[in-house]
């Protein structure tokens, strides 16, 4: 057997593969349209949480709290469980998806994130039932982290591993262009619900209505998802580890052999989630708070901003294919750490079309980092371990980044009076994310079965077999 054959170059439906062939397109649709529904899934009822959380839980589940801002600080920290869960649904989920496979762990996690949210929309709140109201929402919250900590890893990798190596880049951050389209949707109901009820009835039943339809989008994400196949290069490397049983994968494995690879991926996506969440969540805070921005006025922006936030994503995807994984990430942490100055300034006008403006670039500039999330982060792993390491990479990074940066913004405006602390936060986020690009190596192109080789090199394993 050849070199190629080995690495599994030039062969056609396998990663590979050089060229992009019309049937290859096709299938990849196919494999991104469920992934994508999937993922809209689980984040409209991840980001519904985060919307809500803002307008409506402080109030809701935390009546009793000093001030306003006091309430939301609380509903966050509620918000925050669903984060330090989702580390720990990564690892458990990363190692059913390296065992068995990506296909059968995404059925069971948008179950899982489904249930949890419905379950949501029936709570009674504190004036019903006291503490128990809250002490029911955080479970819930973490059965609902647990899951989307599943989530991601098997969305992605289930494209990365199907995409030809010249355009990984773009395929698959097609699922992370989901995640604005879940958000949106989040955002559309509420808007909407806002729009029709008047404010006494929209905080006292309305707001449901979106965890209950969420129960709808389930079923349908649950029913693509069965008709989706694993990528070869997955099924050849679990064919090896149970025929050679000195062969290692999951987590454990993967933390001890790519402790580099877990650190990188963490910096990497330290700046993109503490500037996402500061856009998407404490802009409506510091909106609503500071100038009493009118809530359907707030909610359209976002909406708005989604809209743009999702046609960005692939056509960065793409950018990173031709120009590099680096550079595109580069420029992204660079600029990210210059939105709030000019941001928040922009918000204090109060004119409806430079908030959305204001909103739409910082997503344009978390967009130059997010794309590329699943190329970089796959190319850094072999397949017999790559769920877990992308999924403990990014998921365990959400615990000090994305879960504390909505509370720690709001905690700065609360001391300060001032948004200038917040800028500041980001500069320092963003700063550590140069540094892990800097040091980043480049994988444009690469192929990921050349990864898997040089895995079986530095550990002495025999090199996966192309099967068939």
């Amino acid at each position: 057997m050849s070199v190629n054959q080995r690495l599994g170059v030039g062969i056609p439906g396998t990663s590979g593969s050089s060229q992009d062939s019309p049937e290859e397109k096709s299938g990849l649709r196919k494999i991104v349209a469920a992934s994508m529904v999937g993922t809209i899934v689980e984040w409209y009822e991840f980001f519904l949480y985060a919307t809500a959380a803002s307008l409506v839980f402080g109030k809701f589940f935390f009546p009793n709290a000093g001030s306003e801002l006091d309430g939301i600080i609380a509903a966050f920290l509620t918000y925050a469980v669903g984060f330090i869960a989702r580390p720990l649904g990564g690892i458990v989920f990363g190692q059913i998806g390296d065992r068995l496979g990506r296909k059968h762990t995404l059925q069971v996690t948008i179950i899982l994130v489904g249930a949890a949210t419905f379950l949501m929309g029936c709570l009674p709140g504190y004036n019903n039932i006291g503490y128990w109201a809250p002490a029911l929402l955080v479970i819930l919250r973490f059965i609902q982290g647990f899951a989307v900590g599943g989530e991601w890893g098997g969305a992605v990798l289930l494209v990365a591993e199907h995409s030809p190596n010249r355009t990984r880049g773009f395929w698959s951050s097609w699922p992370q262009a989901a995640v604005p389209v879940g958000n949106l949707l989040a955002t559309l109901v509420l808007l909407t619900m806002s729009w029709i009820l008047p404010a006494e009835q929209f905080l006292g039943w309305g707001w449901r209505v979106a965890f209950w339809l969420s129960a709808i989008i389930v079923v349908i994400g649950y029913y693509i998802r069965t008709h989706v196949s694993e990528a070869p290069i997955f099924l050849e490397a679990r064919a090896q580890v149970e025929a050679e049983k000195a062969i290692s994968y999951g987590v454990m494995e993967v933390v001890r052999k790519y402790p580099k690879g877990i650190l990188g991926a963490m910096g990497l996506r330290f700046a993109e989630n503490i500037l996402y969440y500061t856009i998407v969540s404490f802009s409506i805070v510091y909106l609503v708070t500071a100038h009493q921005y009118n809530t359907s006025q707030l909610l359209l922006a976002l909406l708005l901003a989604h809209v743009v936030h999702f046609l960005v994503i692939p056509q960065v995807g793409r950018l990173s294919d031709r120009f590099g994984r680096k550079p595109v990430y580069l420029a992204g942490a660079v600029l990210g750490s210059t939105w709030a100055f000019f941001a928040f300034p922009m918000f204090d006008t109060l004119n409806p079309v430079v908030i959305v403006a204001a909103i739409t670039i910082g997503l344009c500039f978390h967009a130059l980092m997010y794309a590329g999330q699943p190329a970089i982060m796959a190319e850094m792993f072999p397949t017999r371990m790559r769920y877990s390491g992308v999924s403990l990479g990014y998921q365990v990074t959400s615990i000090l980044a994305g879960s504390m940066a909505p509370i720690i913004a709001t905690a700065l405006l609360q001391q300060y009076k001032s948004w200038l602390p917040v800028a500041f936060y980001l500069v320092i986020a963003c700063s550590i994310t140069v540094v892990a690009v800097v040091t980043l190596k480049e994988t444009r192109g690469i192929s990921l079965r050349e990864v898997d080789a040089e895995d079986a090199r530095k550990h002495g394993l025999e090199p996966t077999r192309v099967v068939g």
